[in-house]
Parts: C-alpha cells; sequence; structure tokens
C-alpha cells in the first residue's frame, strides 16, 4: 500500500511539473513579445491629414498603450523643423527631394521607402463660379487663383505642370501648404487652385475637381521613413511598417492615392 501511495504521489508531481512547464511555454511568448507604448510623433505632409487620422486610429486600436501625435504642414517646413532638431519619430513627406534634405542632415538612417503617389488637380467651388475649363485659365488674370508656395511640393509640381504646358501662371495668393489653398477654394475667395486630387475627394461637395492632361508630368512620390532620434523608435518603427502595409492600402485607395 505504501508503494502504491509513493508511486502515486511521485505521478502526482511530474503531472504537476508537466503542466507547469506546459504553462511556462504559453505565457513565454506573451511576456517576450516586442509590445510598444508611449506616444509616437509623426511629423507628416498636410496632404495626408484625413488618410493619417485614420490610419492613427487603427493603429492605436492595434496597440493600446500607444498614441499617436501629427504635426501636419509642408514637407520643406516639416524637414527644416526636423534638421533642426525638432522631436518626432516618423516623417512622412509629399516629395523625395524634402525626405533627401532630412537623410542628408543625418536624421534618418534607415532607407526611406515610397509608400504612396499624388497628382494635381484643379479645385474650382461648387458651381464653377469662375467658369474654369482648364489649366490655361491659370495664365490669365481674370479669375482669382490660388497656387502653393514654390518652395512647398504641391508649388513645385504646379510649376513642372506650368513648364510643361507653356503657360505663366498668375496667383492671387500662394499659401504655405495644400490645405491652406484648397481652404481658399471652400470659401470661395478664389475661382480655381491647384492641389492634389485627394484633396479635392477630401472636401467633397464643397469643390469641384478638374483634371489635366499635363497632371501626369509631375506624380508626386510620398517617402515615410523613422526618424534616426527618435524619442519613441520602436514605435516609429511599428508605425512606419503599418504604413507601408496590407492594411493601410484600402484607407489609401479610398482616399484617391495611387499605389507606387
Amino acid at each position: 500500500m505504501t508503494r502504491t501511495l509513493s508511486v502515486t504521489a511521485v505521478a502526482a508531481v511530474a503531472a504537476l511539473a508537466i503542466a507547469g512547464c506546459g504553462s511556462d511555454d504559453t505565457s513565454e511568448p506573451a511576456a517576450g513579445a516586442d509590445k510598444i507604448t508611449g506616444t509616437v510623433t509623426v511629423f507628416a505632409a498636410a496632404s495626408l491629414t484625413e488618410t493619417f487620422n485614420e490610419l492613427g486610429k487603427q493603429f492605436e486600436a492595434a496597440h493600446p498603450g500607444v498614441k499617436v501625435v501629427y504635426s501636419y504642414g509642408a514637407s520643406s517646413a516639416l524637414a527644416e523643423q526636423i534638421k533642426q532638431g525638432a522631436p518626432a519619430d516618423v516623417f512622412a513627406s509629399a516629395a523625395p527631394k524634402n525626405m533627401q534634405q532630412v537623410v542628408d542632415a543625418g536624421e534618418i538612417t534607415a532607407t526611406p521607402v515610397t509608400f504612396v503617389r499624388n497628382r494635381l488637380e484643379i479645385a474650382v467651388p461648387k458651381g464653377n463660379p469662375g467658369h474654369i475649363t482648364g489649366l490655361a485659365d491659370f495664365g490669365k488674370t481674370e479669375p482669382k487663383l490660388a497656387l502653393c508656395a514654390e518652395q512647398v511640393p504641391c508649388g513645385v509640381a504646379a510649376q513642372k505642370v506650368f513648364e510643361v504646358a507653356g503657360i505663366t501662371p498668375q496667383p492671387d495668393t500662394r499659401e504655405q501648404d495644400v490645405k491652406a489653398v484648397l481652404t481658399k477654394v471652400t470659401l470661395g475667395e478664389v475661382d480655381a487652385a491647384l492641389v492634389y486630387r485627394t484633396d479635392v475627394k477630401a472636401a467633397g461637395d464643397k469643390v469641384e475637381g478638374i483634371n489635366f492632361p499635363e497632371a501626369d508630368k509631375a506624380i508626386n512620390d510620398y517617402p515615410v521613413a523613422p526618424l534616426a532620434k527618435a524619442p519613441n523608435s520602436a514605435a516609429a518603427t511599428a508605425f512606419v511598417d503599418f504604413i507601408k502595409s496590407d492594411k493601410a492600402r484600402p484607407v489609401f485607395d479610398k482616399a484617391g492615392f495611387g499605389t507606387p
């Protein structure tokens, strides 16, 4: 009887040990899995506002404990802020030129990746009160016109299409980013403006868009990369990976961005 009890006890102990090992194996991946927390600060081109806001919510939902904070603006201005030491984790530019400026300054060590493309479109107020028909109207003095400042990506793209078309533009105002240009249209302060097609789509029924063939000559590539001095490097890498993933693609497609 005593021997039987001893064998039973040993078997019970062994079973507990095996169960304990199984429990450890189950919990170990969870304990060792990469978990990101804190804030990830993203400097992004103004034309990415709507899509990045939506994707930020998805990213936060997938990573509880993470908060995405954005600073939107002209890519040229954002690049300069990064070069001057502004704390940020990720840079998403509307043009490779501005990304390269940050790379040359040593602020990015990873290779930037182009994740979307965009093109210009003419935006007019609802009903087209200025009777704008195409790009040629930007060479006239009669309509009130708005363009992006020449140093920002949408301004650089606009200059390219004007050169292709042989047009000298006659803008009444130049704004520091594409959203400011779009606002001039939605408020009815100008008869037409050159913005990205994604901005026309984002404005809904507040504006109307007019395509023009020269836009094919000035396609903007959008690169993204984590910053070398990112305060939250783990979250920066995870966010960039998410932006490049298939999960983000439907949001960009819906907004009108092209695939690289």
